[in-house]
């Protein structure tokens, strides 16, 4: 998604949840400066050679989800690709799925990213204002292909064509990329796994805002947003203009 489309709804979040954009800022120059310079050769290049042309499953993290089911889809002339989103990638590697792509914050169980990463994953690795230390502990870690991104305008380092959680931003890159159709598995933004009533409810707030995220791209994607739900159907991604519409 064109940055000048996005940037927009992003302030949206941005205000909701009083994020320091000097602090965004800083953690995009941190990361610019761990990642090795191959990160920044044709990230999206590399990405579409991966996802360009195949069904991308988006894998979340949702409670008692597991595993993308691939073996319920008919078969295609290009296997489907995996995209795990952060903590995803543990659930996949378990079952014995490699992800293609790793969307990541460095907030989930980093160890299997790094695992996965050195497996053949292409790992994309966000920039906040909260993760300096994580940036600083672990990028150095990532043995395999990179990328990195950020919540402001693209540079020559750094992507953002759109999302906000690992999610949805998978769902934006692999669209970004090229994918034929982006197929949801493991999306639950209702529920989460946390016992402190106010992370709890900030965990919900964002899966709102993921929520709304997605049905944005549903509106503007160039390709079929899906959620596949677990008795095998899927079905359209419900779409809205703006994320601060109603519904």
């Amino acid at each position: 998604m064109e940055y000048t489309l996005w940037a927009p709804q992003y302030e949206l979040i941005r205000r909701a949840f009083g994020f320091d954009f000097a602090r965004e800022e800083a953690a995009a120059r941190r990361l610019s400066d761990l990642l090795p310079a191959s990160a920044s050769v044709d990230p999206m290049g590399r990405l579409a050679r991966r996802l360009a042309g195949a069904d991308a499953i988006v894998v979340g993290r949702a409670p008692r989800a597991g595993p993308p089911p691939v073996w319920r889809l008919p078969p295609t002339a290009r296997r489907p690709t995996l995209v795990a989103a952060d903590g995803a990638s543990a659930v996949c590697l378990e079952a014995g799925l490699v992800p293609d792509v790793i969307v990541t914050d460095l907030d989930g169980p980093i160890a299997s990213e790094v695992t996965a990463n050195r497996r053949g994953s292409f790992t994309v690795i966000h920039a906040h204002g909260d993760n300096i230390p994580q940036l600083e502990e672990w990028v150095g870690q990532f043995a395999g292909e990179l990328a990195g991104s950020w919540a402001g305008p693209p540079t020559d380092t750094l992507l953002d064509v759109g999302g906000f959680t690992d999610g949805d931003r998978a769902a934006y890159l692999a669209c970004e990329a090229g994918a034929s159709r982006v197929l949801l598995w493991g999306f639950d933004f209702r529920t989460a796994e946390q016992t402190d009533p106010a992370l709890l409810e900030r965990k919900l707030r964002k899966l709102e805002w993921a929520d709304r995220s997605l049905r944005f791209l549903a509106a503007h994607a160039p390709c079929p947003l899906l959620k596949w739900e677990p008795d095998g159907t899927l079905a359209p991604y419900p779409s809205d203009n703006v994320l601060e519409s109603t519904r």
